[in-house]
């Protein structure tokens, strides 16, 4: 039998907490919920920004050329360093404008996942020197989304050093990250620095500290432990500058394995886990749906997709039977049916491609499969020109499957 004092005190906790989201208008979490300004239960529906921020090769096409630096190698020895350095601005420019958050929100999205990548903020050559390209382009998405009404989470794809291995981390192979003291404590004052900038932004929902982290193919057994206390360490700092804002955990091995974590360690903590290419029942996520409940914690699909019409209407459906949030990937891409919008491929991006995935290991293969740089130019300028909002068309059967209706 419940007391009149608990009943007293569930209820005027309950109501701090209201009160609290009312005043601050920040997103927060509740036992297993993410809440809203006011308090009530927010399910966040939402997409990526893959490929903007941190660009991906199989977004262009490539197959050997798959990081951001392989990506702007190919550019480079296409049309030179300066060229090079006028795309990737127009790049930046083109592919996400306010016309892009604008329709994210008109079709009845609530969110948005910002990849971004360490090397927008500081270098490997000179980690001493910071620069504003990075927070000029997040402040300008989050400028967006405040406009259109739309929330945003901040994600570290690619961390220094790297943090998972791969591609997607744009490291050189290897989570180094995991050991070095310089990668660490440059990572822990990006996000200070972040934290710092956007702590009184209430369109920011949090950070997502890092994606997917050590790979499966590395030594999982020796990385595995290192990373919930570097992740500690990175909130600590976040607290020193925000206290307002909610922190993303993801697990090992692409944000799958939550064995790696403890008892959550900060009130405003959201435990994130990606799915891809999976079954859709409930055996697919009950691990996720079990760790919710033992510590009381809210959990949240980070990313998903890259799959047909079918697959995705039938896994948003399994995550909001749970009650989990979900951000999709990938919002847009050039020529596929698998995101939210498409382009068509420019002219001659086909010799683009061709040169991209040739021999490219000396200078005598450099030129020697190098197309005129006139003809190159071309078609990446071709690229900038498509990828913008005006050019793109819905993929009207995925919305469907993502929303349950087609815009």
């Amino acid at each position: 039998m419940v007391t009149h004092s608990v009943q007293v005190w569930a209820f005027v906790t309950l109501f701090s907490a209201l009160a609290v989201g009312q005043q601050t208008g920040f997103v927060s979490t509740r036992g297993r919920e993410i809440v809203g300004p006011s308090g009530a239960p927010l399910l966040l529906r939402g997409i990526n920004l893959g490929n903007w921020l941190v660009p991906e090769g199989y977004m262009f096409k490539f197959d050997t050329a798959t990081s951001p630096r392989m990506i702007n190698g190919v550019i480079s020895e296409l049309v030179g360093a300066e060229k090079a350095r006028s795309f990737w601005k127009k790049f930046r420019d083109n592919y996400v404008t306010r016309e892009d958050i604008t329709y994210i929100k008109n079709l009845g999205l609530n969110s948005i996942r910002v990849p971004f990548n360490w090397r927008l903020f500081t270098s490997d050559e000179h980690p001493e020197v910071w620069t504003d390209e990075g927070f000029v382009m997040l402040d300008r998405v989050i400028t967006w989304c405040h406009e259109a009404g739309i929330w945003v989470i901040l994600d570290m794809h690619c961390a220094p050093g790297g943090q998972t291995g791969d591609n997607i981390d744009d490291s050189w192979g290897y989570p180094f990250l995991f050991d070095s003291p310089e990668d660490q404590q440059r990572t822990i004052e990006l996000w200070k620095k972040i934290a710092g900038r956007y702590k009184d932004d209430a369109t920011v929902i949090g950070y997502d500290l890092f994606n997917e982290p050590i790979a499966h193919f590395v030594d999982t057994l020796r990385l595995n432990p290192l990373l919930e206390p570097l992740y500690k360490r990175i909130v600590s700092a976040i607290r020193q500058a925000d206290t307002n804002h909610i922190v993303f955990l993801g697990g090992a091995q692409w944000d799958t394995n939550f064995r790696v974590f403890g008892p959550p360690f900060d009130r405003k903590s959201v435990y994130t886990f990606h799915r891809y290419w999976c079954d859709t029942t409930q055996s697919m996520i009950v691990e996720y749906v079990e760790f919710s409940s033992k510590y009381d914690v809210p959990v949240w699909l980070g990313e998903s997709g890259e799959n047909t019409n079918e697959w995705i209407e039938a896994f948003r459906r399994l995550l909001e039977r749970n009650n989990i949030g979900w951000c999709f990937w990938p919002y847009k891409k050039m020529d596929a049916p698998r995101g939210v919008v498409t382009f068509n491929r420019p002219e001659g991006w086909d010799i683009i491609v061709r040169y991209a995935d040739s021999p490219r290991s000396t200078y005598e293969t450099i030129r020697s499969s190098r197309p005129p740089a006139d003809i190159a130019w071309n078609a990446l300028e071709g690229f900038l020109n498509l990828c913008q909002f005006k050019n793109c068309r819905p993929n009207e059967h995925y919305i469907e499957a993502l929303l349950g209706k087609s815009k």
